[in-house]
């Protein structure tokens, strides 16, 4: 038995019969498919997306006015959906007892209801996302809010805004169920569903689809980015309709900063970064503390709202969602001794009331811890150097962003949600400077964020880094253009046998393109299908041939050929041309596309053994 050398369009022969003419058992090839970045799928997506948009953005609107109802009821004993702050109430130390009937009521809703109502949302959608096809119960589109509203009305340290963006997630999520969807395109009207809700919350669109991107998407396509954008941009349109246009924290107008000034900046983003670092911490720290308690879970936000109450009752500002607070923070109408006390105080009662797995956000309290601190040490800097041109609104601004950058990582979406929130252009800078060197110290000392480290504990990896596929930019003609062991199709089975047995080289594959008496591919035979003891020897190769030739272009990329092999389950797949897809060029292997990561891993080595000997600063 010999072989046949194939390392172009035309082959030669060694001792093989070759038959004047051999017609191919099937008249096709199955090559990878080249899907364009956006088709018209993304039309009625789109379409979708914006009807949920609408929806989320009435949703919202409904959410405020209900956390509203129930706070006027529970503070001031009025019937009315006006937005207010439980601040002003006079119930003294009956005060206390507000957020514990609210922590009584989440936790039999959780429960009985759904245990997923607990926390404060976006973690609990990423793990839909990430480990259940992105399908959300349909009755958490109810509870959630439902719950949400009890806990924040009766004085929950919380912001509206993580329930919201949990609610249209699953809004999204439940519509998605209802169509006949893949789990990716499900994901992206649940993402939808979510940036529209924070939309609506904070007029902050743009923040909106990058905080998607960065927590609920784990990818930057086209086809992903078009819906949620549509779903934000109607979303603001209903809400400029209802409430207007004004920023949710109007601040005056700030001038253009130094160069002294914008390294402040930064270095007052390294002391957040620290600082969001700690808090996160802390808040897994305080749940680790429940989890001891010996009794059940439903009874842990009654006991978080008795400091709740508590704390309320010191200082009632801290109560509620406080939307009131970051305002007069960033605008420096709060300064000084209140401010210390209300940010110390709001993160104490907002980390037991998170540890206790009530329902609410984070957004809102880290806002508020992360702005008072920022005003805190820009006026401190400017105390100590008058001359740098520092400004205190700007440096609160600063904290606020950057507390959120460093907690949750979401590095473009909380600078440009400073921003989009204040209108205020001159802050950019040193929102880009403060959040970026937030967001370094939280990588530096953190392996998991806030948004991950519940999913981490559960035994379950989230990578948020994400990076061109390494196999996409690589074309098969790169490495699979090689000579090529054929068998033409007349050759009897106890030839190709004897052949294979003897060890020649190129005898030791593991399947083999099949030609025809003009060298043109027929189809592909294993091993196992030659030396199947219910084959005769007298059988021709031509007849263990069942399907089509499954095969890559050399013009298709190795991301395109693995997914090829994987979808028609093959090991191996022969190369030829978009033009001549019978006439072998080449042969296509899974270790081949292993080799494919050999440049990469060469350039990634210097960094890998240095990476490998150094422990990770700061990591627990």
């Amino acid at each position: 038995m010999a072989e046949s050398q194939h390392v172009s369009d035309t082959s030669t022969t060694a001792g093989l019969p070759i038959a004047p003419s051999l017609s191919p058992t099937l008249q096709t090839v199955e090559g990878p498919q080249r899907l364009p970045p956006v088709t018209l799928r993304v039309l009625f997506l789109s379409a979708v997306a914006m009807v949920i948009g609408v929806a989320a953005a009435l949703i919202a609107q409904v959410l405020t006015a209900l956390i509203g109802l129930i706070t006027n009821l529970s503070f001031y004993g009025r019937w009315s959906v006006a937005f207010v702050s439980p601040s002003e109430n006079q119930l003294g130390m009956l005060v206390v007892a507000v957020p514990v009937v609210g922590g009584l009521i989440v936790g039999v809703m959780a429960r009985y209801g759904s245990a997923a109502i607990r926390g404060h949302g976006i973690p609990e959608a990423m793990e839909q996302v990430l480990f259940n096809q992105s399908r959300i119960p349909p009755r958490l589109t109810f509870l959630k809010p439902l719950s949400a509203a009890i806990s924040i009305g009766t004085g929950g340290p919380f912001g509206a805004e993580g329930p919201i963006i949990a609610t249209g997630g699953a809004l999204g999520s439940f519509v998605g169920q209802r169509l006949r969807i893949s789990s990716d395109e499900r994901k992206v009207l649940l993402s939808a569903g979510a940036a529209a809700g924070m939309t609506a919350t904070f007029g902050a669109p743009v923040s909106s689809v990058l905080l998607a991107v960065e927590l609920l998407l784990f990818e930057y396509r086209p086809r992903s980015i078009i819906p949620v954008a549509l779903a934000s941009v109607v979303a603001t349109s209903v809400r400029v309709l209802l409430l207007g246009s004004a920023p949710m924290f109007p601040i005056p107008d700030v001038v253009e900063p130094s160069g002294a000034a914008l390294l402040a900046y930064v270095v007052l983003g390294v002391a957040v970064g620290f600082a969001a670092v700690y808090v996160t911490r802390a808040v897994y720290a305080l749940e680790d503390q429940f989890a001891r308690l010996p009794f059940h879970w439903m009874w842990w936000p009654a006991l978080g709202a008795i400091a709740v109450g508590l704390i309320g009752f010191l200082n009632p500002a801290t109560l509620g969602v406080g939307y009131d607070n970051i305002e007069r923070i960033v605008s420096g109408s709060l300064a000084g001794r209140a401010l210390v006390l209300l940010c110390g105080l709001k993160l104490l009662s907002w980390l037991i009331a998170l540890a206790s797995g009530t329902s609410g956000g984070t957004l809102a309290p880290l806002f508020t811890i992360g702005g008072g601190l920022g005003a805190l040490l820009g006026a401190w800097i400017v105390a100590l150097w008058p001359g740098l041109g520092l400004d205190i609104r700007v440096a609160a601004l600063v904290g606020m962003a950057a507390m959120f950058a460093g907690a949750s990582r979401a590095l473009l979406a909380s600078i440009v949600f400073a921003f989009e929130t204040t209108q205020q252009p001159l802050s950019l800078l040193p929102l880009l400077g403060g959040c970026t060197a937030a967001y370094l110290v939280s990588w530096l000392m953190m392996r998991e964020s806030i948004m991950t480290e519940k999913i981490a504990r559960r035994g379950a990896r989230v990578r948020t880094e994400y990076a061109v596929d390494y196999l996409d930019q690589i074309l098969v003609r790169d490495v699979a253009l090689k000579p090529v062991a054929t068998l033409t199709g007349e050759t009897r089975v106890e030839e190709v046998r004897a052949w294979v047995n003897s060890h020649a080289v190129g005898s030791e594959h593991q399947g083999f393109p099949v030609v025809d008496g003009v060298a043109e591919l027929v189809g592909v035979v294993t091993r196992r299908d030659i030396f199947d003891s219910g084959v005769s020897g007298e059988r021709t190769v031509r007849d263990l041939i069942s399907r089509s030739p499954v095969v890559a272009y050399d013009s298709s990329s190795l991301r395109e050929a693995a997914d090829h092999m994987v979808m028609h389950d093959v090991g191996r797949l022969p190369v030829v041309s978009r033009h001549a897809p019978r006439r072998i060029i080449g042969m296509l292997t899974r270790s081949d596309l292993l080799v494919a990561h050999q440049r990469r891993l060469d350039d990634a080595r210097h960094d890998r053994r240095r990476y490998a000997s150094e422990p990770v600063p700061f990591s627990r």
